[in-house]
């Protein structure tokens, strides 16, 4: 049985990242609403309660009986869940006059196992606006900073402990917060940390044998990261009862189709490439807006799957590439109601086709992703790959969708993109692509005018996408890069390099 610590979610926008710094540590959780009922088995191993935008005097403010889960398991609040647990244990919590926020250095007070091997001074983060005037009776303070009492406390009992930090280890800026962390999970919880690569993956397979059974399962493929390794799972527990379906809709980059069905190939997976594009692009003709486009790619992408399954008999679960940012349980802010994000691998076919979902990858963020497609195998240069929106070169390019337009796009595209691998550069930066303008300007190519299309090269860095900068690639690299595609790819006359962030602009053009 996995162990498991479970992070009891207040709204915190820390929340993903204190769940990331306990998968780094090898312990698997989980995030759930503070208001969801615990389900105390052997597994669970300890409770983390995240920060949260309320202050714990509220009214509305969200609210566990931590004494109850202390009774049971080890504890540690964050922030809020420290504020939380100094006043439901006696002590005094007000709002501060000021928020408290930023770097600030911790002084140890008292040696602990929470605070073992951590530097005197250790730099933490501290992101608050509710201050503890006084500790509850029972509890010893461990660390202060210059402007805090009470950065760091425990609770003095015999049974489960009960830790809390008015600061956020999670976070960058908290230099030592993951050792802090480590400290509570192994050493206060007694987790193993056998929860590696390998070890998902045997257990995954396991439990993907015990819910498919003889069942035939068929999945939608994009090429992508998350589609890919969440295939390879499913092959490696039921073989070819797993179809795959890779339709080429018109809009992929250059050779995209024929490259990612051989990496197909190569690594087993029982997959049937459909070519579409003639009907994608009968469909483009006359559609400028963007949403009539993703429309468009959205409805034809599911008749042509569905006229593709109907050929495959006893068909019973769809497979999907879920990840876990896709299904985490968020508490708005606004009061304690629950948003679920609906999935959006592949839009439309849960409702449409009926059928029961196997979601191998659902508890597992991006770059967990990556690590466990390099332990089944897969291919480098398929896990490595840059984000590639679904409707793909159709949102790239403004304007009404044609096969030229898309050939012209792919070929600056595929200049681009080489360029960026040849020069070492594709993997410091988080997302590239061409887009293509419908603006068409003079030029001179010899002793010719000529009136072609322009091309915008995007390149941005990011974590998560969620905020992004414009990359700040050599200009010797954008001139070569330019000069590269004007020559070959006869049709596009200028090159210009989009220096946006994000926001208030998007990564995307469209």
């Amino acid at each position: 049985m996995t162990e498991k610590i479970l992070i009891l979610d207040f709204g915190s926008q820390y929340t993903q990242l204190i769940a990331r710094a306990v998968r780094e540590a090898n312990v698997f959780c989980e995030i759930v609403p503070f208001h969801k009922k615990i389900e105390y088995d052997a597994s669970l191993k300890g409770v983390i309660l995240s920060g949260s935008p309320f202050s714990v005097n509220d009214t509305n403010a969200p609210i566990v009986e931590i004494n109850e889960i202390h009774q049971k398991l080890p504890v540690l609040g964050i922030c809020y869940g420290a504020q939380l647990t100094a006043k439901q244990f006696g002590g005094r919590v007000a709002n501060s006059s000021k928020r408290e926020y930023g770097r600030a250095l911790m002084h140890k007070q008292k040696k602990d196992t929470l605070l073992n091997d951590v530097e005197e001074l250790s730099q933490v983060w501290m992101s608050h606006a509710d201050t503890i005037l006084e500790l509850p009776s029972g509890f010893d303070v461990l660390a202060t900073t210059e402007t805090i009492p009470y950065a760091a406390f425990k609770k003095n009992v015999d049974t489960y402990p009960l830790y809390c930090l008015q600061f956020h280890p999670e976070v960058y800026h908290s230099v030592e917060g993951k050792k802090i962390l480590k400290n509570f999970l192994v050493n206060i919880c007694g987790c193993s940390q056998d929860w590696t690569p390998a070890h998902f993956i045997s257990d995954t397979v396991e439990q993907l044998k015990k819910q498919i059974g003889t069942r035939k399962v068929i999945m939608a493929l994009s090429g992508g990261v998350d589609s890919t390794v969440a295939a390879t799972l499913i092959h490696k527990a039921i073989g070819n009862n797993l179809s795959g379906i890779f339709v080429d809709n018109g809009v992929l980059r250059k050779n995209e189709f024929e490259q990612v069905l051989e990496t197909y190939n190569k690594i087993g997976l029982n997959v049937k490439g459909v070519d579409a594009r003639k009907i994608f692009y009968e469909e483009f003709k006359g559609k400028t807006d963007p949403e009539a486009k993703r429309k468009v790619i959205g409805k034809l992408f599911i008749d042509v799957f569905q006229e593709e399954a109907k050929k495959i008999e006893g068909i019973e679960l769809l497979g999907q590439g879920t990840i876990y940012p896709d299904v985490i349980e968020s508490v708005s802010v606004h009061g304690p109601s629950v948003t679920i994000k609906s999935h959006h691998n592949v839009g439309g076919l849960p409702e449409k086709m009926h059928l029961e979902l196997v979601e191998p990858l659902r508890f597992l963020f991006k770059d967990e992703v990556r690590r466990i497609g390099t332990e089944l195998g897969i291919p480098d240069d398929m896990l490595q790959r840059h984000p590639f929106p679904g409707p793909g070169l159709a949102i790239r390019i403004l304007g009404e969708v044609t096969e030229e337009k898309v050939r012209l796009l792919q070929e600056a595209d595929h200049v681009y993109i080489q360029g960026l691998k040849d020069k070492n550069l594709y993997k410091t930066v988080w997302q590239a692509g061409a887009i293509l303008l419908p603006v068409k300007s003079v030029g001179v190519m010899g002793d010719e005018r000529t009136y072609e299309f322009t091309v915008a090269l995007r390149a941005v860095t990011s974590v998560d996408g969620m905020t992004a900068d414009w990359a700040h690639l050599p200009y010797n690299f954008l001139a070569d890069i330019s000069n590269e595609i004007i020559n070959n790819v006869k049709g596009i006359n200028r090159v210009v390099y989009d220096i946006s962030s994000k926001p208030p602009a998007t990564i995307e053009w469209e």
